[in-house]
C-alpha cells in the first residue's frame, strides 16, 4: 500500500497510548490463543492407534457399575475383536494433593492400546505378579519410583479387605513409555490387575467401570455400538457404546466445560477490547482533525482518507493480535511438556491462527468504522477553522 507510511506515522503519533493498547491486545489475543489451543487439544480426535476403539459404560453415568459377566457377551457381537475392562480407583500417594491417575484393569488392557511401550519381561512380571502394577514413565519419574520398588495408595473410593482401611499396597512390575509424544499422556498412569482389585474390594464386587472394545472394521463402529448396546436393553444396567473420543469429551465435560469457559471469558475478554480499541482510535482520530482536513484540501478523496483511518485500526489489531499468537505459540509447546502430557498441546494449530486473525480483521474494523465515517464526512472549512 502506497500509504502505509502514513498510516504507520498516524498510528504511533501516540507512542505510549498506542503501546499500552498494544500491550492490551496482545494480552487479548494471548490468552485466546492459550485457551483456545487447550480446548482443541481436549477435543481432538483419535489416534490412528486408536481407530475403531469403543468405549462401553452405563448409560445412567460414568460412575455406575456394569457386571463384568456383560464382557463375555460383547465379546460375542459380530465385527468385535477384543473386550476389556476397567475400574476407576481414584488413587492418593502419601498426600491428598498427590492424585494419581489409577485404573483396576484386566490382564489384556494393554493389548488394546498399542500406544502403551512396556517391554516383555516387565509385561511377564506384571502377568505373574497378583499385586503387580505398572506405571507410565512420567508418573515414575516424577515420584522416584523404581521397578521393584513396593508402593501405597490410599483409594479415595475403595477400601481394601487386605487392609481394613483405604490403603492398597502395589509392586511395581514394569515402567511403560508411550509411543508418540500425541500420547505423552498415558505416562501419567498407574494400571494394575482387576482381579487383585474385585478380590480386595469391600464393595461393588464383579464389576467394572467401563469396557473397551476393538472393532475389527472402524467404518462400521457405529453399527457395533448398536448391537452392544442393544445386549442390556430394558435392564437395569443399560450401556452407552461411544468412541474413544466420544467417551473421552464426556468424561471431560462431566469435570468442566472447556468450550463454555473459553466462549465466556473470551466474550467478557474482547467485548472490553473492543471498548478499549475504540476508545483509542476515536481519540487519535479526533486529535488529527485539521490533519485530515489537511489532506483532503491538497487532493486526498474523501473514500481515501476513510480508508486510510480505517487501515490504520485494523493494523493495530494486527500488530498486536500477531504478537500475541506468536508468543503462544513459543510458550504452548513448553505448558504440555511441563504437565507431562496431561494437557496435550504442542503447537498453535492452523485453525486458532485462522479464527485469530479473523478477529483481528474483525475487531480493527468494526472500532474503526465509526472514526473512518467521520473522517469521510469531514467538512475541509470547518475542520480547519476548529469548529
Amino acid at each position: 500500500m502506497k500509504y502505509l507510511h502514513l498510516i504507520w506515522a498516524a498510528l504511533f503519533r501516540r507512542k505510549t497510548r498506542t503501546l499500552l493498547t498494544l500491550v492490551s491486545i496482545i494480552a487479548a489475543f494471548l490468552l485466546f490463543g492459550l485457551l483456545n489451543s487447550v480446548r482443541l487439544a481436549f477435543s481432538a480426535g483419535d489416534s490412528v492407534d486408536g481407530a475403531g476403539r469403543l468405549i462401553v459404560n452405563s448409560r445412567m453415568s460414568m460412575q455406575n457399575p456394569l457386571p463384568e459377566s456383560l464382557g463375555a457377551r460383547i465379546a460375542t457381537v459380530p465385527g468385535v475383536t477384543a473386550v476389556a475392562s476397567s475400574n476407576w480407583f481414584g488413587g492418593v500417594y502419601q498426600d491428598p494433593r498427590n492424585q494419581v491417575v489409577s485404573f483396576a484393569v484386566s490382564q489384556n488392557y494393554i493389548d488394546l492400546y498399542p500406544e502403551i511401550v512396556l517391554p516383555a519381561d516387565q509385561r511377564a512380571a506384571w502377568e505373574r505378579t497378583r499385586t503387580g502394577a505398572i506405571v507410565g514413565a512420567a508418573l515414575a519419574k516424577k515420584y522416584g519410583w523404581k521397578v521393584g520398588d513396593k508402593i501405597p495408595l490410599q483409594s479415595t473410593i475403595f477400601p481394601s479387605k487386605a487392609s481394613g482401611n483405604n490403603t492398597w499396597t502395589f509392586d511395581i512390575t514394569g515402567i511403560f513409555h508411550a509411543k508418540s509424544e500425541q500420547d505423552a499422556g498415558r505416562e501419567q498412569l498407574l494400571l494394575f490387575h482387576w482381579k487383585y482389585f474385585d478380590e480386595n474390594n469391600a464393595f461393588g464386587a464383579g464389576t467394572v467401570h467401563w469396557y473397551v472394545v476393538k472393532v475389527a472394521d472402524p467404518a462400521h463402529a457405529d453399527a457395533v455400538a448398536t448391537t452392544i448396546d442393544a445386549i442390556s436393553a430394558n435392564s437395569d444396567h443399560e450401556t452407552k457404546a461411544q468412541t474413544e473420543q466420544a467417551f473421552q469429551a464426556s468424561f471431560i465435560k462431566q469435570l468442566v466445560n472447556i468450550g463454555l469457559i473459553v466462549v465466556s471469558i473470551m466474550g467478557a475478554v474482547f467485548f472490553t477490547l473492543l471498548l478499549l480499541t475504540g476508545n483509542t482510535m476515536m481519540q487519535a482520530v479526533r486529535e488529527r482533525t485539521s490533519e485530515l482536513a489537511v489532506l483532503k484540501t491538497i487532493g486526498f478523496s474523501s473514500r481515501s482518507v476513510q480508508v486510510m483511518v480505517l487501515a490504520e485500526s485494523v493494523l493495530l489489531l494486527l500488530l498486536g493480535g500477531l504478537i500475541g499468537l506468536a508468543v503462544v505459540s513459543l510458550i504452548v509447546p513448553g505448558i504440555g511438556a511441563a504437565s507431562g502430557g496431561m494437557i496435550p498441546v504442542h503447537g498453535v494449530s492452523a485453525s486458532t491462527w485462522v479464527i485469530g486473525i479473523a478477529l483481528m480483521l474483525a475487531i480493527g474494523v468494526i472500532v474503526g468504522w465509526i472514526p473512518a465515517w467521520r473522517a469521510m464526512r469531514l467538512n475541509i472549512v470547518d475542520a480547519l477553522s476548529g469548529r
